[in-house]
């Protein structure tokens, strides 16, 4: 490995490749990937073995002090009990003696059970829940094949993940921004179920296929994110939960270093694996076009130190030195870095242009650094 290459430190597994819901702004089946047609449904336990072993040999050979494992889909619940159990044990046999592992799983909610959170339990798994808010929020797009309402399968099991003696396995909740959901509102909502951290996700787009609503001149996602944020920040309270937007907000309008793509510029830190082995880009990619998240790799062939000296893949991990000259030049290029690479995407030019998210994510980051640094101004001259 090259000189200055960063090892991976996150895995997103996907365990099962479909989903038992229909939603309908799904990045995963509903926008540019068809590709997902053609894997297994389910990732098979030869694959699971290789993977924990490229998985060990990665994490050992840089002698990370940490690694993550996301199970991820579809709907990961769907690959079952004794599959999941497997895969949970593999991976702690593997990494027995070296990095500590933390796994993860992201949920619709709908299949979430006692019997699914004793295995969470025994495995140290802890579980974030996809939801938008209240019912009406939720059911725009959140819905089962046939059209009916999930909200009340995901409340039943939220409510289970919050009695006490789950509440140890409770992760969050992501909740995809909808211009049409109230933002105070849906805050409101998603607050009735106790979340310890909450995620708000854009919606992955393009200057190709832009988001809905799209419109710099008036932006919208601003005023969305802002109006959460009125909310949530309070000067004579602590907010009732973290939001992790905000939190890298306002620890990079302090001085603080990226942690993620999201806002900051940090380089991706993980890979994704799919059920047939096969090594991809975050899903934000499949936004992009048909194919745009492969790297062409695959883990029956390729380590994942291949995977970091990949061209491809260390080009879409260079973080704020992938972006383009009038980013590098922004006054705010350390607070927003760029946002996400796959939003920066057009056909002519790749992925070198501003995101399609430029003007919300200059309004909100300047509002919420100039707001913090505000507040801080009067303590700060005490100190001097």
């Amino acid at each position: 490995m090259p000189d200055g290459s960063i090892p991976l430190r996150q895995f997103v597994v996907k365990v099962h490749g479909l989903c038992n819901l229909a939603c309908d702004h799904c990045y995963v089946y509903e926008l540019r990937d068809t590709r997902w047609r053609a894997r297994p449904a389910v990732m098979a336990e030869p694959t699971m073995r290789r993977l924990v072993a490229r998985i060990a040999e990665h994490a050992h050979r840089h002698r990370l002090p940490e690694v993550s494992v996301l199970l991820h889909g579809g709907e990961p619940f769907l690959a079952g009990r004794t599959r999941v159990d497997l895969l949970c044990r593999l991976l702690r046999e593997a990494l027995a003696d070296g990095p500590r592992l933390r796994l993860s799983v992201q949920t619709n909610g709908t299949l979430l059970n006692e019997p699914w959170l004793e295995l969470c339990h025994r495995h140290d798994i802890r579980v974030g829940v996809s939801l938008d808010g209240a019912a009406a929020h939720n059911d725009l797009h959140r819905r089962r094949r046939n059209g009916t309402s999930t909200h009340a399968a995901v409340e039943r099991g939220l409510r289970l993940l919050r009695q006490p003696e789950h509440r140890d396995r409770y992760a969050g909740l992501l909740c995809t921004v909808d211009l049409r959901n109230p933002p105070a509102e849906t805050y409101r909502a998603l607050l009735e179920h106790e979340p310890p951290v909450i995620d708000l996700l854009l919606p992955h787009a393009t200057w190709q296929f832009p988001p809905p609503g799209h419109d710099p001149a008036q932006r919208p996602y601003a005023a969305w994110l802002l109006a959460v944020f009125a909310e949530w920040y309070r000067t004579d309270a602590a907010p009732p939960t973290r939001i992790r937007f905000f939190e890298d907000l306002l620890d990079l309008s302090l001085g603080g270093a990226p942690r993620t793509e999201v806002v900051g510029g940090g380089p991706a830190g993980f890979a994704v694996v799919e059920t047939d082995g096969s090594i991809h880009l975050g899903d934000a990619y499949r936004a992009v076009f048909d194919g745009a998240s492969e790297s062409g790799l695959d883990i029956r062939t390729a380590d994942f130190d291949r995977v970091v000296d990949d061209p491809g893949f260390a080009e879409a991990r260079l973080g704020r030195a992938g972006l383009a000259p009038e980013c590098q030049a922004c006054p705010v290029m350390d607070l927003c870095g760029g946002g996400m690479r796959a939003h920066r995407y057009r056909p002519s030019t790749g992925y070198r242009n501003r995101s399609v998210y430029c003007a919300d994510l200059m309004e909100t980051v300047t509002v919420v650094r100039d707001r913090v640094r505000s507040d801080l101004a009067p303590l700060l001259e005490g100190l001097r």
